[in-house]
């Protein structure tokens, strides 16, 4: 219905001199989708309002809404051309008018979550980068065409919208960053199973797929009033410190059908983890943090682990942010599982003690295009203290409980599609159903096994993926496995290479 609106938006951002990246390409649609909704959505409560007898306040001034300024209407409902603006009047309006309004929303909002606040945040970061006003007259009539009163049609600009979301995360080594493969996600969601009345979050949101993917499993079947209600404002919560990231966030969550995402604009990592209580936490959370990142000291004294890994310092703030009996699924880099510095050690052993970590997913090299290193996930509950796989306490089945370790067995997955990942050949969902339909009872096979807690070594806390079932492979590898994998030890090389460098300088 409307994928063509989409490519020829995409064709007149590609011929404007001020967009020149995927990102950018992005971006602008961004923020003309978001007032092309708020139009839609406050013509449709316009009318409610008016069909109930009561009367209705707009949000945006007439001056400023998009039937004012971006399609002025005939009375027959065509483009009323002598009204619209156009070349360098409609760029002077945007930038000196449209935008410092909206920008304003943030300081007269009465609280984050309204979608007042959500307004003048957006609009406070993202900036327009068209220079042609025909350009943008062009784009505007458009985005025009395109409609999100029924679920069916925001239904689809949720799918076009994640597409475009996809294209950009393949458009550089920064990939994994905007971009979680949906199957995977979808994998991560299935096992962790969020019920309605749990609160989900997501602390490094990206561009919200994980938030997006548990609303559309939990909108399945018939929901009540109350239940719905419960999805739209008490069950999602999302933290971006990047500004497009952000923007594109709200936007997803829009498409998807949640009208003011609760998504907060913040730096995470600057949260001091002690002050984190009771009513912070969360039921459930399911995140793929940036990795690779370096955080400094000022932001490392928020944490018991003292770290410059960013994704460490992100496991530590998820561990603390999970309720006790809470599920948590991570995405991490597998060296995460090996590292012998202090940090990493220290960290494997707080998983594995204030955590019931009963599953490991061991993804193939290309889950992520462009990102350059191997990822596992890891399945976790809070606090924990019994056997996962039998269901009883250890010492019912005359066992050794051992101490002060809430993991007792972890079940792991080596996922294996039988092909190299990468953009052409990206995971699907058949490629994970089998590790979800053998999570459900820890099942034993060729691809999956369990290690006992006793036989990981109580010094390192080694959780290396060694599959024990695993014949001697005597085939040739594809050559963008063998790449992918130099890339993952170039990397790691240049950790312990930084971690050497810092013992040196120490000294």
């Amino acid at each position: 219905m409307f994928e063509q609106t989409f490519k020829n938006i995409d064709d007149v951002l590609w011929k404007e001199a001020g967009c020149t990246t995927e990102l950018d390409y992005t971006e602008q649609t961004s923020w003309l989708l978001f007032l092309k909704y708020l139009d839609d959505l406050e013509q449709e409560r316009a009318l409610e309002a008016e069909l109930a007898g009561k009367p209705y306040e707009f949000i945006i001034d007439e001056a400023h809404r998009w039937s004012s300024w971006a399609a002025p209407k005939k009375p027959d409902g065509t483009l009323d051309h002598d009204n619209a603006l156009i070349g360098d009047d409609l760029i002077d309006y945007v930038n000196r008018k449209l935008f410092p309004y909206l920008q304003s929303f943030k300081e007269r909002a009465t609280s984050p979550d309204t979608i007042e606040y959500k307004i003048g945040e957006i609009f406070g970061e993202i900036k327009n980068k068209f220079q042609s006003g025909y350009s943008l007259r062009d784009a505007l009539e458009y985005v025009d065409e395109l409609r999100f009163r029924s679920q069916q049609e925001k239904h689809e600009l949720s799918h076009l919208y994640e597409a475009k979301i996809k294209n950009m995360g393949n458009a550089g080594r920064n990939g994994g960053e905007y971009y979680t493969p949906r199957p995977l996600i979808r994998a991560m969601i299935q096992v962790v199973k969020p019920k309605i009345g749990d609160r989900i979050y997501d602390g490094a949101c990206g561009s919200a797929g994980f938030l997006c993917e548990s609303y559309d499993y939990l909108r399945r079947g018939k929901l009540t009033t109350k239940e719905l209600e419960i999805l739209q404002k008490h069950t999602f919560t999302g933290k971006e410190k990047k500004s497009l990231a952000y923007v594109i966030a709200i936007m997803n969550m829009i498409l998807h059908g949640i009208d003011a995402p609760n998504i907060i604009h913040t730096n995470t990592l600057t949260e001091n983890l002690s002050d984190i209580q009771d009513k912070n936490r969360f039921d459930v959370i399911l995140a793929n943090p940036p990795f690779g990142g370096k955080e400094g000291k000022e932001v490392q004294q928020n944490f018991p682990i003292k770290t410059g890994e960013t994704a460490f310092l992100f496991l530590q703030h998820f561990i603390k942010m999970l309720k006790m009996g809470g599920k948590a699924a991570v995405v991490i880099k597998n060296t995460f599982l090996s590292n012998s510095d202090n940090a990493s050690r220290a960290l494997r052993q707080e998983l594995l003690s204030n955590c019931n970590l009963h599953t490991i997913l061991d993804c193939p090299s290309g889950t992520f295009i462009g990102a350059g290193v191997k990822t596992v996930v890891l399945f976790f509950e809070k606090g924990q203290p019994f056997d996962a796989v039998q269901g009883m306490p250890l010492f019912s089945q005359g066992k050794p409980l051992t101490q002060g370790m809430a993991t007792q067995k972890i079940w792991y997955y080596q996922l294996d599609p039988g092909r190299s990942s990468g953009k052409t050949n990206a995971l699907n969902d058949d490629d994970l159903r089998e590790f979800v339909e053998l999570q459900a009872t820890f099942a034993e096979s060729e691809k999956s096994w369990l290690v006992d807690i006793a036989d990981i070594d109580q010094v390192t806390f080694d959780l290396s993926v060694k599959n024990p079932n695993k014949a001697e492979e005597s085939t040739l590898r594809e050559p963008q496995e063998i790449l992918d994998e130099i890339a993952a030890l170039d990397a790691e090389s240049a950790e312990i290479l930084a971690g050497i460098m810092q013992l040196t300088v120490g000294s």
